[in-house]
Order: structure tokens, then C-alpha cells, then sequence
């Protein structure tokens, strides 16, 4: 019997490899598409295959018809999309359109699953307009739940919240748990941006493929917030991870907190079995050779 196939967008990124991972386990035949530009092939499972190249392309460069679709390959990192917004509009609205068609002409009955922000839910603000990231992530969610009205085809929304884990990108484009372990191991201070006091859902790798893969396989169609129950402040992160703390002026597109709604999620049997501290916990004592 024939493997089912799946295609995994930025597949060589964070979230996505361990996507990757997780399918390959689970005996499906995985296609990744990424352009690199925050994928590395550090990042590759093996197993998979891997397609380098932008997703307005990907009906030349996936011409197979796959059984699902996780489309997380598009550019993510918020407040430097305020300095980069062409390269936004290029590989979000150029490309995530390009990939809706391709559902609709090349896989029509495959469930297709897009990772939205947590930006746009932005608490006590104008979350899908924070920034070009933002407004683009909310349009593109927008479009993905219209294709599902208008053609009859079978799409979800995932929005994940700061989602952390092993292979975390630490640099310019990193995650803030990434960044302030990588600053302690260094003897360096914490660096905070201003005022410490926003609130995040932090959320482990693995629970949130989990939810992705529950959403696939149970929740099409629909909208699905992956975000642990617990909520902690940037400050709070800090004093965890622990040493110095350098604060940084406040930066645009910063929003102090989201609103994180797992029931629907919940009610597909998914429940978070990693926590912050343990992870934390766990790397630290790593860091120290303990």
C-alpha cells in the first residue's frame, strides 16, 4: 500500500522540521518546500525530501497531489517586518495565494492546514495591523477560511503562540527563549524590551505539532488557537532563566499580550504536556553540565 503524502511549506524551519519529524514517524511520505531564508538544512529529517524554492512556484516544483498540506512556509518575525515589509508582501501575499491555488487545482479533497499569528489577536488592540507581518498573517487567514467558502475546500487556521523548543532560531530572527538562553550561556545580560510587563502563551514544539496534526486529521475546517494555559510576562522569563537584565526601549509592534483560546482545540482531545519551567529547567541544567 502506497504511503500517504504530505507537504510541509518551510519545512526546514523550526516548527516545520519537527513537523517534518513527527509525519515521518507516523509513516507518511513528506515534501518540504523552503526557500531558506529562515529554514537551514541543518534542519533536515532524514527521510524527508526537500525542495528548495519559493512557494508562488510550488506547481512547478511539487507537481505530485498530497493527502494534507501544513503551510507554515512564509516570513515570521514581527517587529522587523517593520524594516522589511517587500520582503513580507513577497513571500506572504505573493506566495501564500500561489499555494491556495495549488489546493484548489492539484489536491482539492487534501485537508489543508495554515499557520496563522497569535498577532492577531492582539489584547486591547489593533492586532491584524501591528505591523506588515501582522496585517499580512490575518489577510492570508482571511483567504485561506474564504477558499474554504468559496470552493467547498477542506482548510483550517492553526495560530500558534510563541511556540519554543529545541532547534529554536537564536539571532536577529530568533524566539525569545532562544535569545535569553543563548545570552545566559553566554554570561551575558537578559535582554528585555520595554516595559517587561507583556504577556505571552508560551507553548512547547512538540505540543503544538500535535495540535496540528489533531487539527488535520479532526478539525477541518475551522480556527484553532495551539497555546499552552499558562500565561507569563517577558519579566517573568527572565527571572526564570535568571542572571542580569539589560532593558531595551520599547519597540513599535510589541503588543503587551494576545488572547489564547485553546477550547477548540481542547475539544479534539489536544493537551499540552510540556511545560516552560520544565523545558527551562531542563536546559539550564544542560548549559551548566549538570
Amino acid at each position: 500500500m502506497a504511503k500517504k503524502t504530505a507537504v510541509v511549506t518551510g519545512g526546514a524551519g523550526f516548527v516545520g522540521s519537527h513537523l517534518v519529524e513527527r509525519l515521518l514517524k507516523e509513516g507518511w511520505r513528506v515534501i518540504s518546500l523552503d526557500n531558506y531564508v529562515t529554514g537551514s538544512e541543518d534542519n533536515h529529517i532524514p527521510g524527508a525530501e526537500y525542495r528548495r524554492g519559493h512557494t508562488r512556484d510550488i506547481a512547478r516544483l511539487i507537481p505530485e497531489t498530497p493527502d494534507c498540506i501544513f503551510h507554515l512556509g512564509e516570513y515570521a518575525r514581527v517587529e522587523s517586518s517593520l524594516n522589511e515589509p517587500q520582503l513580507v508582501w513577497d513571500l506572504n501575499l505573493s506566495g501564500t495565494p500561489a499555494v491556495l491555488e495549488w489546493w484548489r487545482t492539484n489536491a482539492p479533497h487534501a485537508p489543508l492546514i495554515y499557520v496563522g499569528s497569535s498577532t492577531r489577536f492582539a489584547r486591547g488592540e489593533e492586532g491584524a495591523t501591528l505591523t506588515p507581518y501582522s496585517f499580512a498573517k490575518a489577510t492570508m487567514a482571511q483567504l485561506v477560511a474564504l477558499y474554504g467558502k468559496w470552493f467547498g475546500l477542506p482548510g483550517a487556521v492553526a495560530y500558534l503562540y510563541n511556540v519554543y523548543g529545541p532547534r529554536e532560531p537564536e539571532g536577529e530572527r530568533g524566539t525569545v527563549v532562544a535569545r535569553f538562553l543563548a545570552q545566559r550561556r553566554a554570561g551575558e545580560p537578559l535582554t528585555v524590551v520595554s516595559p517587561g510587563t507583556q504577556r505571552r502563551h508560551f507553548t512547547f514544539v512538540e505540543d503544538a505539532v500535535e495540535g496540528l496534526l489533531l487539527i488535520a486529521e479532526k478539525g477541518v475546517p475551522g480556527e484553532y488557537h495551539v497555546c499552552a494555559d499558562e500565561e507569563l510576562s517577558i519579566l517573568e522569563l527572565a527571572e526564570l532563566i535568571g542572571g542580569p537584565v539589560t532593558m531595551l526601549p520599547p519597540r513599535q509592534g510589541n503588543r503587551e499580550a494576545s488572547e489564547g483560546d485553546p477550547s477548540s482545540l481542547r475539544a479534539l482531545g489536544w493537551k499540552p504536556r510540556t511545560s516552560l519551567r520544565d523545558y527551562l529547567d531542563q536546559a539550564l541544567r544542560q548549559a551548566e553540565g549538570v
